[in-house]
């Protein structure tokens, strides 16, 4: 697991313009067969623990998950990892609204043997509407942050919008608690709740 973090940092300081020759070296020594291209930090997060719950190891089985920083750059990361780049087969996980970028990067780089997988709005939101709002608040409770939930939704802003959406919303108001409930929504699921699009990108793993 350390040695495929090492090769996904190597993948981000190619793509942010250094050296290629390292993340190469180390796909080759570790195996790597595939790249899960994400939009971010708390798709990561879901994505590895749901592996996890499956028992799982992607980095024994050659796929790297890679968190791009934001759908604009997956040209750069598919060119660099696919063809003509390290020639690995891509795959990824994207929201509904970022669903082009991918498409018009993707093909802009010739990728191909891609499987990209669409959340309806993010997966966020198919987690949210896959536990309930009701098993969502009692997760937000365990956690310690149900007074900041409380008073989130008595901020003008937010009142009279459906509470999916209110707790969509707050996931995303401080910084790191999207990576955090990335992973707890997902450990909250039963095995029939998953949400197709992270169900179907694992199984195509």
């Amino acid at each position: 697991m350390a040695e495929m973090r090492a090769f996904r940092d190597e993948v981000s300081g190619w793509a942010a313009g250094g050296p290629g020759g390292p993340a190469s070296d180390l796909a080759l020594r570790l195996g790597v067969r595939t790249a899960v291209l994400l939009e971010g930090l708390s798709d990561l997060a879901a994505v590895e623990r749901r592996a996890a719950r499956r028992g799982r190891d992607l980095a024994a089985e050659g796929v790297c998950v890679v968190p791009m920083g934001g759908a604009m750059n997956v040209g750069r990361y598919a060119g660099l990892l696919g063809q003509p780049g390290l020639g690995l087969r891509l795959a990824g996980l994207c929201d509904e609204g970022e669903h082009r970028f991918y498409e018009r990067g993707l093909k802009r780089a010739r990728a191909q043997h891609r499987d990209i997988f669409v959340c309806a709005s993010d997966l966020e939101d198919e987690l949210i509407r896959a536990l309930g709002t009701a098993r969502v608040e009692e997760v937000v409770g365990a956690e310690g942050d149900f007074r900041a939930w409380q008073t989130f939704q008595r901020q003008p802003a937010h009142q009279g919008r459906p509470r999916q959406q209110q707790l969509r919303r707050f996931l995303g108001t401080k910084k790191g608690r999207k990576i955090r409930y990335g992973r707890l929504l997902v450990e909250a699921l039963d095995p029939e709740q998953v949400p197709t699009p992270l169900d179907d990108l694992l199984k195509s793993l």
